[in-house]
């Protein structure tokens, strides 16, 4: 595993999402941060997760402990500024298991092959400082975040920094993934 920001143009998402569904807001930047995590390893913070209701079809159902204890912290970081937190959440916050993600994706006939890169979606907590877009921080820019240097977000600027840490501990380890971290630039 590697955290991994799919960057949205709000603009464009704005108008895609209904009736079409994110497409071009969704496919011109990624970011990855630098450190791949193995299933092994995140093991020992397995944790349960949601009960899904209404049931899930035969396919997608499982036992045990599927979710994973990973905290994640999002930071903004304006230019020649300070990090100001945006969001405190957690990967153990997900509806549904990579597990079932995958199983669901692949359920009609869609390949998956060896490093074929799949991501989540948004990880939001249920409290509004573990929501995970900017979107969803700010009530629709209706709630701006204060910034360290005292200005304000309703979404990211040009030349803010992005900053996604994401760590797993326990009593006797902590794994960490690295930084994912981007710079907004500005439209030429």
């Amino acid at each position: 595993m590697v955290l991994f920001n799919d960057w949205s143009a709000r603009d464009i998402q704005t108008w895609e999402y209904v009736p079409l569904g994110p497409f071009l807001a969704k496919n011109f930047a990624s970011t990855i941060s630098p450190w791949v995590v193995t299933m092994e390893a995140l093991e020992p913070f397995r944790t349960k997760g949601y009960k899904q209701e209404p049931k899930v079809l035969p396919y997608l159902e499982y036992s045990g402990d599927k979710n994973i204890d990973i905290n994640l912290d999002v930071t903004i970081q304006p230019e020649n500024g300070e990090e100001t937190i945006v969001s405190h959440s957690n990967y153990k916050f997900m509806y549904w298991t990579m597990e079932q993600q995958l199983a669901h994706h692949t359920v009609n006939g869609c390949n998956v092959n060896i490093g074929d890169m799949m991501a989540s979606g948004t990880i939001s907590g249920p409290t509004p400082d573990s929501f995970g877009s900017m979107l969803e921080i700010t009530w629709r820019g209706t709630k701006p975040v204060k910034m360290k240097d005292g200005s304000e977000r309703k979404f990211i600027n040009d030349n803010d920094t992005v900053i996604m840490r994401g760590y797993c501990k326990n009593e006797k380890i902590r794994i960490g993934f690295g930084e994912c971290k981007a710079k907004v630039l500005p439209a030429k």
